[in-house]
């Protein structure tokens, strides 16, 4: 069966500019012609012909920060100790959020470890989301970590895979890798705020480690100490990024580090109450502190996006407030933080996959996956229009 979907408008977020009365015939899932409206191929009879005029496709999403079994609110932490099965219910819940809000890919950046053993070791829950959901088109495609690897006392005890030195790092790394993860979740923020848990030597190790294996390594860091590391260490990624200097940009751009913004999760924290019980794991943020994070954060991915730095798009929903249908707001704080809206578009669809290393993911184009999410708006103009999504295919 073949679909004709007439004259939209396409925002491909290669730049600033929109194509209109755009085509796009699809057959057997992939898109077989991409064209102006005027010349579209001969129609054969069981092609149906859906009217896209007013609306404008851009490719499906990608979340490059999620955690698909955590659902999010401000009471994520409590979540992560939820019994394995209710997590798992809340991973399909999460799928259908996030097709309905367009986003096709998911990089599940850390899940809680299952207590159904394998080979006697206890798999992070996301390995086997991703193994279940493969080749199902009404679920998101999934890249996965394992669990977080993370120094001991640098997350609530039992959320993570605890090591105390270089050592344990990398074996602890090596483990999630054999466990079939994609890559590999460090936790660059450490017990002590002003120093990284863990040395470059001792990252660079894991780096290079994953590499061999084909694997890639990305890095919690939302403190500055963390952030240098990670980028000296030459991970792929790093994660937040809140506390960005220019030496550490360069740094990541001189090591091809891309930076994950996920600047919603600031704007999420404006409705925090003193009563959250976040507070029985760490102090609730303050308004003040809200307003310096958020200014710092900006800032960061201005250095990075001036130093050439690949900058993706990421909700961090499950891990933080954010719910999985909130991939808009992000794109949203990037064009706060100074990005033009096709930049902001391109971090949640091209680059996200160029994050991946999937050639297919966050673009359209003939013989590509048919991705396509039709909205009602100008994306290129006014991020909002990702909001009014009409149809996803």
């Amino acid at each position: 069966m073949r679909t004709l979907y007439r004259d939209a408008a396409l925002a491909d977020a290669t730049g600033p500019e929109l194509r209109v009365g755009v085509s796009i015939l699809v057959a057997a899932d992939r898109i077989e012609w991409i064209g102006p409206v005027a010349d579209e191929p001969p129609l054969i009879d069981d092609t149906t012909v859906v009217d896209a005029s007013g609306s404008t496709v851009i490719a499906g999403m990608v979340d490059s920060h999620s955690h698909l079994t955590l659902p999010g609110g401000a009471h994520w932490i409590d979540r992560g100790f939820d019994p394995p099965h209710r997590l798992l219910e809340v991973a399909e819940h999460n799928a259908r959020l996030q097709r309905s809000a367009g986003v096709r890919w998911a990089r599940d950046v850390g899940s809680p470890l299952g207590d159904d053993p394998v080979d006697g070791r206890y798999r992070a829950l996301a390995l086997g989301v991703r193994d279940r959901w493969s080749g199902q088109r009404e679920y998101p495609y999934v890249r996965a970590a394992g669990t977080w690897v993370s120094r001991t006392g640098s997350l609530p005890g039992g959320l993570s895979v605890e090591v105390e030195d270089g050592d344990g790092l990398l074996a602890a790394a090596v483990g999630q890798l054999d466990d079939g993860a994609d890559f590999v979740k460090l936790y660059l923020d450490g017990p002590d705020r002003d120093t990284s848990p863990f040395t470059v030597n001792e990252v660079a190790a894991v780096v290079e480690a994953a590499h061999a294996r084909g694997a890639r390594v990305t890095a919690h860091s939302g403190m500055l100490p963390g952030a240098r590391v990670g980028a000296q260490a030459g991970v792929d990624s790093l994660e937040h990024g809140f506390q960005l200097d220019s030496d550490v940009a360069a740094l990541m751009a001189a090591h091809h580090v891309a930076l994950v913004s996920t600047l919603a999760v600031l704007e999420s924290w404006r409705t925090f109450g003193r009563t959250t019980n976040l507070a029985r794991f760490v102090e609730p943020p303050r308004k003040a502190d809200i307003a310096a994070r958020r200014e710092w954060a900006h800032e960061s991915v201005r250095l990075a996006v001036r130093a050439g730095v690949l900058v993706a798009a990421g909700t961090d929903f499950g891990g933080g407030s954010l719910r999985a249908n909130h991939l808009a707001w992000e794109v949203e704080c990037l064009v706060a933080a100074g990005l033009e809206p096709w930049q902001a578009l391109a971090a949640a669809t091209r680059n996200g996959g160029q994050l991946l290393g999937e050639p297919d993911a966050g673009v359209i184009r003939e013989g590509g996956p048919a991705d396509l999410v039709f909205v009602h708006g100008d994306p290129l103009s006014d991020p909002a229009a990702l909001w009014r999504i009409w149809l996803v295919t």
